[in-house]
């Protein structure tokens, strides 16, 4: 008797059973059974139940089976002639009870006529009866997001039509055996499947994702069915995997996860572009209408007119039915079109209503009371717990409103920060090595059969970069001692001019990791003027207690600093930037009652799953990416 699934288990040479389904669902990841280490073939003549989603299909027609010869079915032994004999005696009351029924049929098929015509009966009975279509075997590459590889299934067209299952992107859930392919290929095992537990169709017309790889950019107009590709896969796992380290790492070394607010009443950083939160749509001051036209220098009418063009053209090529790609590259066109009409229609209404203008709005009738934003940065609220608890850190989203298109910039994105009471710069910059040091190492052991995915689809020099940065130091310089470095360049001509004092752009601060020193470097000591209002002052008076972590081919994926415990400094600087006192007044209680040195520092969570997977846009690193315009879903 077949073992049921909750029994099904993989004895290992210790003699301990490794149950293969999965704890919360009646099923077994194909992880399990592709990444045993002999590719499932320690489980060959196992019953199990996958799940997943067909990538690829293959149909194999069968050849019919020949008649039997006519020799052969006279060559009847004596028993079966007795009880073909019995058979009949036992149907003849039966037939003599259908002749009418029989006569009937043969009026209707062709009476006097079909003799005439010398037609036989059976063939034209045989002509309104539809012949089955020839059996079949039907291929499948099913991928349940558990791991790289796909598990190939294989269905007999006697359990299900092969049109139901064979488009990419069904979902299926079956009941089968693990088994040697008949044909050796890739795949040490494959699924004889014995039952269909379920299916989820496909509209193949409307459905975006195809066998043909799209590019990246392309798929971030699909955000909720990019996961379903083998690339986007891979880089979630890497991700979850990236978060799964930063918790250990922390809660390893004593840190304590804090959660601070995603609305806030302060800007963390004083000179930041935030995101407004209210409720205050009623309260609107009348302006001068405006429209997109006039804004984005953009012609609605142009726009349309295309839209009819680009009707036309998806209309042809649906009829020729020749080019799918063509036809649905086409069609993702015109809805991209579709959407910047009704964007820039939504904004010429949006221009031409009441607009809020905060400077003569009463926020006391807000929802909060006052003005309230999206958190740029947790860092001060981290302090106020860091105050008490000594080390913490949080995890989660910040947001940014700047109006500017960058690969390495969304609007919103995950951050890592942490807090570090009785410490000073250099024991931050000595975290940010150890932890970024320990994602690497931690990605290359958990994460091995993703990157070697990656390292063939986006970036072969993925793995290397990663070893690279385990086994290097990182080079410290001031940031005095990096303008010079830079000023010393003369093949390279930077976008910024640069001198002392001004803020190195990610331009300079890339070319001193990939081209001058070729390791990570750390900058540290940077103008106050560069740097937020919170950061310590040194004893120069001109320089600050920052630091940023420039990775090659990654750019800044960490900043940090000690930040000030004076009072009377931390006033002066809120004063010389002309910030408003009160927002910081919880801010300043934390010097005036129990003050203590600290330092911490910020980590682009996103920029590190750039760093490690060769991804050049963060908008593929993201799962739902927010960036200026775009927020569909």
């Amino acid at each position: 008797m077949a073992a049921s699934q909750e029994e099904i288990a993989l004895t290992t040479t210790t003699a301990t059973p490794v149950t293969l389904t999965w704890r919360y669902s009646n099923r077994v990841l194909l992880k399990t059974i592709l990444e045993s280490g002999d590719g499932g073939l320690g489980l060959l003549n196992e019953r199990v139940v996958i799940g997943g989603w067909v990538k690829t299909s293959k149909e194999v027609k069968k050849e019919p089976m020949p008649p039997p010869p006519a020799d052969d079915a006279a060559a009847t032994s004596s028993k079966e002639k007795e009880k073909e004999k019995e058979k009949d005696v036992s149907c003849v009351e039966i037939l003599q009870s259908r002749i009418p029924f029989f006569r009937t049929i043969i009026r209707v098929l062709g009476g006097s006529a079909g003799i005439s015509n010398n037609v036989p009966l059976r063939e034209k009975l045989e002509a309104l009866v539809p012949k089955p279509p020839p059996p079949s075997t039907v291929f499948l590459q099913v991928s349940d997001g558990s791991c790289v590889a796909s598990l190939q299934v294989v269905v007999e067209s006697t359990l299900v039509s092969p049109s139901k299952i064979r488009p990419i992107g069904t979902c299926l859930m079956v009941e089968g055996v693990l088994k040697q392919p008949s044909v050796q290929g890739k795949h040490a095992v494959e699924l004889k499947v014995e039952k269909i537990l379920h299916i989820g169709t496909v509209d193949h017309d409307k459905y975006p994702l195809s066998r043909k790889r799209l590019p990246m950019d392309m798929l971030r107009d699909s955000a909720h069915f990019r996961p379903r590709t083998t690339t986007v896969a891979s880089v979630m796992r890497i991700r979850s995997s990236l978060t799964h380290a930063t918790h250990t790492f922390f809660q390893n070394h004593g840190f304590l996860y804090v959660q601070v607010p995603v609305i806030t009443t302060t800007d963390s950083e004083g000179f930041s572009e935030k995101f407004q939160v209210t409720t205050l749509f009623d309260k609107r001051e009348k302006e001068g209408p405006k429209t997109a036209k006039d804004i984005e220098g953009v012609n609605l009418d142009i726009l349309k007119a295309s839209i009819k063009e680009k009707s036309n053209k998806v209309e042809e090529l649906k009829r020729s039915e020749s080019n799918r790609e063509a036809l649905i590259a086409a069609v993702q066109d015109l809805r991209k079109t579709n959407e910047l009409v009704s964007h820039l229609e939504s904004r010429d209404k949006l221009l031409q209503a009441p607009s809020v203008k905060t400077d003569k709005v009463n926020f006391s009738e807000d929802f909060f009371s006052r003005q309230t934003y999206l958190t740029v940065s947790g860092r001060l609220h981290l302090e106020s717990y860091a105050c008490a608890l000594g080390n913490v850190y949080s995890f989660g989203p910040r947001f940014r409103a700047e109006k500017k298109e960058s690969s390495k910039h969304a609007a919103e994105m995950l951050m890592v920060e942490t807090e570090i009471a009785f410490s000073q710069l250099e024991d931050a910059v000595k975290c940010a090595d150890d932890y970024f040091k320990f994602l690497c190492k931690w990605i290359l052991e958990d994460c091995s059969k993703d990157l070697e995915f990656v390292s063939k689809r986006i970036d072969m020099t993925c793995i290397d970069r990663l070893q690279s940065v385990i086994s290097s130091s990182f080079e410290k310089i001031t940031y005095t001692e990096a303008v010079k470095a830079l000023e010393k360049v003369t093949e390279k001509i930077f976008e910024t001019k640069l001198e002392w004092g001004v803020a190195l752009t990610a331009e300079h601060l890339s070319y001193l990791a990939d081209e001058i020193y070729k390791r990570p470097v750390i900058v540290y000591n940077y103008p106050k003027a560069v740097k937020p209002f919170y950061v310590r002052l040194n004893d120069d008076g001109h320089t600050v207690a920052a630091f940023d972590m420039v990775v090659p081919k990654g750019g800044t994926v960490i900043t940090g600093s000690q930040n000030e415990e004076r009072i009377d400094m931390l006033n002066t600087r809120i004063k010389e930037l002309g910030l408003p006192r009160e927002q910081y007044e919880w801010y300043l209680d934390l010097r005036r009652h129990g003050t203590v040195k600290h330092s911490g520092f910020s980590f682009g969570f996103d920029l590190m799953v750039l760093f490690t997977t060769g991804l050049t846009d963060v908008r593929d690193a993201i799962p739902f990416p927010r960036s200026l315009g775009k927020a569909y879903n």
